[in-house]
C-alpha cells in the first residue's frame, strides 16, 4: 500500500474513535459504573468472584463494603498459583503473561497479570487512542508517512511453567498487532535484545536510515539514545538526522528535569511533546491537548478507579471515593479494579485532579516515594518543580537525582540530603542549594514550617554526583534501559547510601 494512502486510511480510522471518547467525556460516572458491573459479571464464577459473591453486588457501595483493598503482597499467593498454571482464580480467561514490574529498583520483583482483554482493550487500545487524540489536535500531521522509533524494555521474555514473564514493553512488542509493527523501528528482534549497550548500537544502526516521524519511550533512556545518535552521525541536533520528526510520546518518569535538554536536541519551535501515564497494571491517562501539562483519565479501558485522599492514607479513618466524588487539587492514592483480575488494588501512585469536566490529572508521585521523616510531606511533584526552578535560576541542567532524610540525633537537627548528577553543573553549588531550599519552601508549607529558623530541619545538603553515577548504579543492579527508574525520594537512606558509596 502506498504510504500516503496508508497515512490517510490510518488517520481516518483513528479519528473515528474520537466519537467514542466523547461518550465518556460526556457521561464519565455512567461509563465507570458500567465498567465496574461488566468486570463483576465477567468474573463472578472465578474463585474471587465466588468468595465475595460478585453475582449479588448491585451497587458501588456494596462493592466497596464487600471487597477489601489489596496490596501486591496480599495477593501474591494467588498470582503465584496462576504463574504455575492454575486458572480462573481472579479472572476467567486464561492468563499466561505476567509483567515483571520495573517501577522500583527494589530487589524483589512483582509479577502483574496481563490478560488478553488487558492487552487488547487497554494497552493496545490506548496506543490507538494516543494517536487518535494527537491527530485530532494536529490535522496536518504526517505521522504515518514514516515510522515511530520505540524504546522498549531490555529484558527478554522468560517461559516459566507454561506462563511467560518479562517487562511490560517486551510483552507488548511480542504481541504487537501487525499495523503497529509495520509502522515502528527498530525491529522486534532488536527491541527485545537483553543487553542494553549492544541494543543501543543495534537501534541506531537500524533506525538512522529510516524516516522517523515520532519517538516513544521513557525520557531518561531516550535522552541517552538520542545523544548516542548525535555522536554516531556527527549531527548538531536530532532534526538533522530525522527532518520529518514531529512528536515525542513520553511517560514513565517526570519530564520536567529533562525538558531543557530535549529543547536543545529538538530545537524546532513547533515540535510536539505528548505525555502518557501507564504502568504494568494498566494504561490510565493521555495528554489530550497540545502543550498541556495534565492528562485525560481514560475511562473505558476495563479499569474501574477509586481514590484515597492522601491525608487519610493508611489511617484508621481512611476512606475511598469513586471517580464522581473526587475534588480538585487534593492528592489521592489510586485504587484500581481491572480486566486482568486486580480487585481494589493499590498501584502505589498518587495523582491530583486539575479538572473534573473532563477528568484530568497530574501524577504527583508514589505513596512510598516521598520524604516525611519530620512531618514535611515532600512529594515528587514538589521536588521536580523546585529543581526546575533552581535550574532556571542557576543555568544548571539535571540528569538524575535522589534524596533522603538525615535523621535527627541527640545533638543535631534533621535535614534532607540530595545527590544530583548534572549535565551542566551550577557555578556555585551552595547557591544552587539555597535556591532549591527556597523553592521547596514556596511550594510546600509543611516543609517551610519545619525549616523556619532551622527549628526542625537544617539547610539541605546537596552532593554533586560524578558523571555516569546513576547509570553505573542501575547497571550493578541489572536495571539498564526500558522502564527502570531512579527512586527520587525515599524515607530511608538505602538508595542514597549506595550512591554515595559509588560516588568516587
Amino acid at each position: 500500500m502506498p504510504i500516503p494512502l496508508f497515512n490517510s486510511i490510518a488517520s481516518w480510522l483513528l479519528k473515528k474513535r474520537y466519537h467514542q471518547i466523547e461518550l465518556f467525556l460526556k457521561y464519565p460516572g455512567e461509563v465507570q459504573e458500567e465498567v465496574l458491573f461488566q468486570l463483576l459479571e465477567i468474573a463472578e464464577d472465578t474463585q474471587i468472584g465466588r468468595q465475595y459473591d460478585f453475582e449479588t453486588i448491585s451497587s458501588y457501595k456494596t462493592f466497596a463494603e464487600r471487597v477489601p483493598i489489596s496490596t501486591y503482597e496480599e495477593i501474591e499467593p494467588l498470582i503465584e498459583r496462576t504463574r504455575k498454571g492454575e486458572q480462573n482464580i481472579f479472572w476467567p480467561t486464561s492468563i499466561k503473561w505476567f509483567a515483571k514490574s520495573s517501577g522500583t529498583t527494589n530487589a524483589k520483583s512483582k509479577f502483574i497479570p496481563v490478560s488478553t482483554e488487558a492487552l487488547e482493550d487497554c494497552h493496545y487500545k490506548s496506543g490507538k487512542d494516543l494517536l487518535c487524540l494527537y491527530l485530532n489536535n494536529n490535522e496536518n500531521s504526517q505521522l504515518f508517512t514514516g515510522k515511530s522509533l520505540r524504546l522498549g524494555g531490555s529484558k527478554e521474555l522468560y517461559e516459566d511453567n507454561g506462563t511467560f514473564f518479562g517487562d511490560l514493553s517486551a510483552i507488548l512488542i511480542d504481541n504487537m498487532p501487525f499495523w503497529a509493527e509495520l509502522s515502528s523501528t527498530p525491529s522486534s528482534k532488536v527491541s527485545l535484545m537483553s543487553q542494553w549497550e549492544t541494543k543501543m548500537h543495534a537501534i541506531i544502526k537500524e533506525s538512522i536510515q529510516e524516516n522517523v516521524t515520532s519517538l516513544a519511550g521513557v525520557p531518561s533512556w531516550m535522552l541517552v539514545l538520542l545523544s548516542n545518535v548525535l555522536e554516531a552521525t556527527g549531527k548538531k541536533n536530532i532534526h538533522e538526522v530525522w527532518n520529518n520528526l514531529e512528536v515525542y510520546f513520553h511517560g514513565g518518569v517526570s519530564f520536567n528535569p529533562y525538558r531543557e535538554q530535549y529543547n536543545q536536541l529538538l530545537p524546532k519551535a513547533d515540535f510536539k511533546y505528548y505525555e502518557i501515564y501507564n504502568a504494568s497494571e494498566g494504561f490510565f491517562a493521555i495528554q489530550d491537548r497540545n502543550n498541556a501539562e495534565d492528562l485525560l483519565l481514560m475511562l473505558d479501558y476495563g479499569i474501574f478507579y477509586e481514590f484515597i485522599p492522601m491525608e487519610f492514607y493508611g489511617q484508621e479513618d481512611q476512606k475511598e471515593v469513586p471517580l464522581w466524588e473526587v475534588e480538585l487539587n487534593r492528592n489521592y492514592a489510586i485504587i484500581i479494579s481491572t480486566n486482568a483480575g486486580l480487585w481494589r488494588y493499590q498501584i502505589g501512585d498518587t495523582v491530583r485532579f486539575t479538572s473534573t469536566n473532563p477528568y484530568r490529572i497530574r501524577v504527583t508521585g508514589r505513596t512510598k516515594h516521598h520524604i516525611n521523616a519530620f512531618g514535611e510531606e515532600l512529594i515528587i511533584e514538589n521536588a521536580e518543580e523546585a529543581l526546575k526552578n533552581s535550574c532556571l535560576k542557576t543555568g544548571a541542567e539535571i540528569m538524575d537525582y535522589t534524596a533522603a532524610p538525615i535523621f535527627m540525633s541527640s545533638n543535631t537537627k534533621g535535614a534532607h540530603e540530595w545527590i544530583i548528577e548534572f549535565r551542566r553543573a551550577p557555578d556555585d553549588i551552595d547557591y544552587f542549594t539555597e535556591v532549591l531550599d527556597n523553592a521547596l519552601k514556596s511550594l510546600n508549607s509543611d516543609y517551610e514550617a519545619k525549616r523556619y529558623n532551622n527549628m526542625t530541619l537544617k539547610m539541605p545538603l546537596v552532593h554533586q554526583a560524578r558523571k555516569g553515577l546513576f547509570y553505573d548504579w542501575l547497571k550493578l543492579k541489572d536495571k539498564l534501559g526500558g522502564q527502570h527508574k531512579i527512586p527520587r525520594l525515599s524515607n530511608e537512606r538505602i538508595y542514597l547510601n549506595e550512591l554515595l558509596a559509588l560516588n568516587k
